[in-house]
């Protein structure tokens, strides 16, 4: 994997500055946070890989969250904005395409019906977004985001649902339901060795949060 260029380097920083113009208001868990943690993990997962594009790696990882449907309210907008802004930095073409083809495909909600297979790079962002998504972090942003759309915390009544369309996605009910359909099954759908070692750690922190929530809810514990 190459070293950035100082042009690069230019390059990125004026990313995410533009970035930060964009989510550090956010109050969903997709916050300019979330996105310095997810860079960070995408410069360490790809130290241990043979990708060979790291600026595509880095800007693809500060980009994904602003195009994201959950965020925005016209995606089309977003996306055109993203790629003038990218243009205005004289980033080439092909580089711009290949940022596109993985934010716009890296999502858990795009890969329910057909999965994509992203290249190297993608599956590096992919990887590194997923992580952030699970955890003790993980924990506390999926909390941030149904209370922010006004989620029901639980209710044992409602049972998780297996397989759904990107539809019937987007129309949760409660927060806990959403270990199940989507957190929980992360883990196995990592790419790179590294992060399924780090996915399984952190899933195990999921499990016993869930064991412990289900407990004091039941008035076991």
């Amino acid at each position: 994997m190459k070293n950035l260029t100082n042009e690069e380097q230019a390059t990125l920083e004026a990313i995410d500055q533009f970035v930060f113009s964009k989510l550090n208001d956010d109050r969903t868990g997709h916050d300019y946070a979330h996105i310095q943690r997810v860079v960070k993990m995408a410069k360490r997962l790809a130290s241990e890989t043979e990708a060979t594009d790291l600026f595509i790696v880095l800007a693809s990882s500060e980009l994904h969250d602003v195009i994201d449907e959950k965020i925005v309210d016209n995606q089309a907008t977003a996306e055109a904005e993203v790629k003038q802004f990218l243009q205005d930095q004289k980033v080439r073409t092909d580089r711009i395409e290949a940022i596109f083809d993985i934010i716009t495909h890296m999502s858990f909600s795009k890969n329910l019906e057909h999965h994509y297979k992203l290249k190297l790079e993608g599956q590096i962002v992919q990887d590194s977004d997923r992580l952030d998504a699970i955890g003790a972090i993980g924990i506390g942003r999926v909390f941030y985001y149904g209370g922010a759309h006004g989620h029901v915390m639980y209710d044992p009544k409602i049972a998780p649902r297996d397989k759904m369309t990107h539809a019937q996605y987007r129309q949760n009910e409660t927060v806990i339901n959403h270990f199940y359909e989507k957190l929980l099954k992360l883990a196995g759908s990592m790419n790179t060795d590294a992060a399924k070692q780090i996915a399984d750690q952190r899933t195990t922190v999921l499990t016993d949060f869930l064991d412990e929530f289900k407990a004091e809810w039941n008035q076991n514990k």
